[in-house]
């Protein structure tokens, strides 16, 4: 599924990271995508059914990721790794059991009880926040969908409404960045309780995969943004496993890129879709380690969250 626009996706990184190294990650990538599913089964989906912590894809419980200072994160500007256009996508590639999830139990259920906690590490919130200082608008209407206590906006940066759709309203609440939020099951109901064009950036944090009707969600989304505004998906390798669809769970990081941009191509008329690696010299590091499955696999135990982002905006004359 999304099989040409993978390949662009590994053509930029053969452009922007070294070619030998570049090769060598290519060469190892099923490996690593094999160790990783082989070791999900045994360790990450029982502890998933046991508990309520988000699973690093492929990591094991008890490690813990070593977080690059957040001072080198924000010198970094996140890397472009592919700019999609009309003729990178086939049709539709997915079928209705792809978005099927382990838990198909009601969603408020799940998150009926508040969770006061990151959900991604340091490094990889540090990441996200100066990406959201370079692309969002200062004094912009911004609606952070499937949000919870926090969204991370730079906090010096002044916005103009800050709305929000949630599940838990404990969570919203307490996110001093909202000035109106709603809380609602976008999986029950994928429409935003907004007028069109109300905003100029719609944003989603490590949310994306966990979304049943993506179509219909992007284009609610496409719908309340105003002309040349931006929306932007970011996610890192950290989710609940019973609740990520099925076509999430057997994709790699680049296949997880070309699942959103599906999202935004199929969805509407969306315009300028870029996937975006948002810590580039992390991305870099583990490139030119020695590349086989064990050393790879025990590097992403020890390494710190990776984050990426696929943005697309709606067209001026939209």
């Amino acid at each position: 599924m999304g099989h040409t626009i993978v390949g662009k996706l590994w053509g930029h990184l053969d452009e922007r990271y070294e070619p030998s190294i570049a090769q060598g990650a290519r060469e190892s990538e099923c490996e690593l995508a094999i160790a990783r599913r082989k070791m999900a089964l045994v360790i990450a989906l029982p502890l998933a059914l046991l508990t309520s912590v988000p699973m690093r894809a492929g990591a094991a419980a008890g490690c813990q990721a070593r977080a690059l200072r957040p001072s080198r994160i924000r010198a970094a500007e996140p890397r472009e790794l592919a700019a999609f256009d009309t003729s990178d996508f086939e049709s539709w590639p997915y079928v209705e059991s792809d978005f099927r999830r382990i838990d198909e139990s009601m969603d408020y259920e799940f998150y009926l009880q508040p969770r006061f906690v990151t959900h991604i590490d340091d490094g990889a919130i540090a990441a996200l926040t100066e990406y959201y200082r370079r692309a969002l608008p200062p004094g912009g209407d911004i609606l952070d969908v499937c949000s919870s206590w926090i969204s991370h906006l730079p906090p010096e940066l002044p916005y103009g409404r800050v709305c929000a759709v949630g599940m838990n309203v404990r969570e919203l609440e307490a996110n001093k960045a909202l000035t109106t939020f709603e809380a609602r099951d976008l999986n029950t109901d994928p429409s935003l309780p907004f007028a069109d064009a109300s905003f100029d950036a719609v944003i989603n944090a490590v949310s994306v995969d966990y979304m049943t009707r993506p179509l219909e969600l992007f284009r609610e989304m496409h719908r309340v943004l105003r002309p040349g505004g931006i929306a932007i998906m970011s996610f890192s390798n950290r989710y609940f496993a019973t609740k990520a669809v099925r076509a999430w769970l057997e994709a790699d990081e680049l296949g997880r890129l070309a699942i959103v941009a599906n999202y935004y191509q199929h969805s509407a008329p969306w315009e300028a879709i870029r996937a975006l690696d948002l810590i580039p010299l992390k991305a870099e590091g583990m490139l030119k380690m020695k590349r086989t499955a064990a050393s790879a696999l025990l590097a992403s135990f020890a390494s710190m969250d990776p984050m990426w982002a696929v943005e697309a905006r709606k067209p001026l004359d939209g």
